[in-house]
Order: structure tokens, then sequence, then C-alpha cells
């Protein structure tokens, strides 16, 4: 008798290999507002935390002046909006995120939220409009940020200064008792493990190259991390965005040990995302899909994106076929 020898590409379809997220038709599901000057221009780049069946969702917004505050929006499926806040939730208050030059791009950018314990931790983008923009850090606890008591701790710079860096969280477990913390100085992904998330004046975040853009690739320009992984029995799974040689945005993810999170198991050959529609291919700029969040609940991965740079989507993926294809990926792509 003649065993064949049966290959992967024999069991998967070409569909199965190329998994990609599925939009909600209802996009946008959150829009500037012409009657709100702080967001009247953009509304974009969210972040969420999935507490007591509802999404809270923070997002980065700008006015005609370009200053970025963070708006906050709730919505019990992912789609219908039930709640907006009228004001910002947080914005600008120390001198390295605030206007520097009139008309230029300023303040609090792209949020990554981590509920660790009885606290949630943000990272963000701080920008004065001159530095280069760097990795702030600040907290609030989870009851007030559930009650819309917007007490935030003093935000804290930490990362180094005259460095790009940006697209920072807090890994949401501790391993072996310290924290880790991703973040993108330059070009590619960096990790860094601590004791704790209090720093110190003058104590920045070190930098330890972990995953950098493929060149030739899709990912070939920038890559950084859209935000928390989550954790399935077959590892944490981890989205982040690569930028290609003409300015494109686009999904993809990697698969990481779940007890050492540094260890990559696999990463997605091809986007799992990519512009299409045309409110992810016009806008304020133009071609880009940039989730700062994702939450597995039922099966489903959700993400929430800025598109373009100027309004919020919602889509998902199930998340059975995004673990298939990513332990069949050649882990040689990797580095």
């Amino acid at each position: 008798m003649t065993i064949k020898k049966v290959e992967i590409e024999d069991i998967l379809g070409d569909e199965d290999k190329k998994v990609k997220f599925v939009r909600a038709i209802e996009n946008p599901i959150i829009k500037p507002l012409s009657s709100s000057p702080w967001e009247s221009k953009a509304t974009f780049n969210p972040t969420s935390l999935y507490i007591d069946e509802k999404f809270h969702i923070v997002y980065r917004a700008m006015g005609e002046d370009n200053t970025s505050v963070m708006g906050y929006a709730t919505s019990p499926d992912g789609i219908r909006i039930d709640y907006r806040s009228l004001d910002p939730i947080y914005v600008p208050r120390e001198p390295f995120e605030q206007k520097n030059v009139s008309g230029g791009n300023s303040g609090c950018e792209d949020p990554r939220l981590t509920k660790i314990g009885d606290k949630i931790y943000m990272c963000y983008t701080a920008y004065n409009s001159i530095n280069p923009p760097r990795v702030a850090l600040t907290w609030i606890k989870k009851q007030d940020f559930l009650d819309r008591k917007w007490n935030w701790s003093n935000p804290v710079l930490i990362s180094p200064p005259n460095l790009d860096d940006k697209d920072a969280f807090v890994f949401p477990q501790k391993f072996k008792g310290k924290y880790v913390i991703v973040h993108r100085s330059g070009e590619d992904m960096d990790f860094v493990f601590r004791d704790s998330l209090d720093f110190e004046e003058d104590e920045w975040l070190e930098e330890y190259c972990w995953i950098v853009p493929r060149k030739g690739w899709w990912d070939s320009k920038r890559i950084g991390a859209a935000g928390p992984p989550v954790k399935t029995e077959d590892g944490w799974v981890l989205l982040y965005h690569g930028v290609s040689e003409d300015d494109i945005y686009r999904l993809g993810a990697l698969l990481l040990d779940l007890e050492n999170p540094v260890e990559v198991l696999g990463r997605t050959d091809d986007p799992i995302f990519e512009p299409e529609m045309p409110y992810e291919k016009e806008g304020i700029v133009n071609n880009v899909v940039f989730p700062c969040c994702a939450t597995l609940l039922k099966g489903q991965l959700i993400i929430f994106y800025g598109a373009a740079d100027t309004v919020v989507g919602m889509a998902k993926i199930d998340i059975k076929k995004l673990l298939r294809v990513l332990k069949d990926q050649s882990v040689n792509t990797i580095y």
C-alpha cells in the first residue's frame, strides 16, 4: 500500500490561508461632529475595553486647530453607540504635549488601554508639535472609569528624548512578577520587562529590538503594535500595523508563546486587513486602517479602527481561522 504524503496546502484552500477581517456594514460607527469643536475634524484610532457586557471606546479626536484630545463612547454590541461624551475625557496637560506651533499637530494621540487589577493604564503618544513624539503613561481607577469620573493620574514620559517612539502598550498580564511594555522606536517593535510601572525622573524605556519590517513585503517600511494582545489556548494573538513603501497601512498578526511572550510562534504572511472602502482610502491620511485594541468575544476577535485618520470603524475575524493561519505560517519570516 502506498501512503501519499499530504501537504498543508492540500488541506487548506487559498481562502483559508488568506483569512481577513470582516467590516461592519454599518461603518463608520463614529464620525466627526461639526457641532462639537474638539472633534469636528476627525475621530479615529480608537482603543477599547470590554467590561460589564459593554464596549468602552476611547478615541482620538481633532478639531480645526489640529489638537488631539480623547473622546469616549460606549456600545453594547460594537456597532450601535448608546453613549458619547459631550466633552473630551482627556486633554493635553503637560508642556510635552501642548502646542508650540500655531496650526500644527499636537496633543494626546493613539491611546492603548490595559486593565490590571483595579487600575486601567493608558499609553499614548505625546506630541508638542516640535520635538519627536514620545510615549506617555497615565492610569485611572477602574471604578472611576466606569463612573465617568475622569480622574487620570498625572502623565509621565517613559520613552527617551529626541527619539520617535509610539505604539506602546502594557501587557495585560505579568510574567514572573514583571510587567511587559511593547513600544515602537524608529521602524521596529521593541519590548522591555519591568519590575514596576512607576518611572523615576529621567528613567526611560529600554530598547530591545524584537520584530522588524520585512523588506519587499507589505510591512516593509515600518511596523507597530495595534494594542494589547488577546489570550488563547494556542498563545497570545497580537495584531500589528505594517506600512509599505507606498505608505499603505495594513494589519497583520503575531502568535506569541503563553509563558514567554517575546517568543514568536507565528506571523501572518499576508495582511489580514487593508484599506478597501472609500472611507478607508480617502481622508486626512489616505489608505489607513489603524486599530489600537482587540477584544476576543464569543469566538470573534473584534477591533475598532481608525479609517483614513478621519472616522472609526469596526471589524471582526473568526479566531479559530486566524489561529489556523498563524500556526501554519513559516517562522523563518519573523525577523
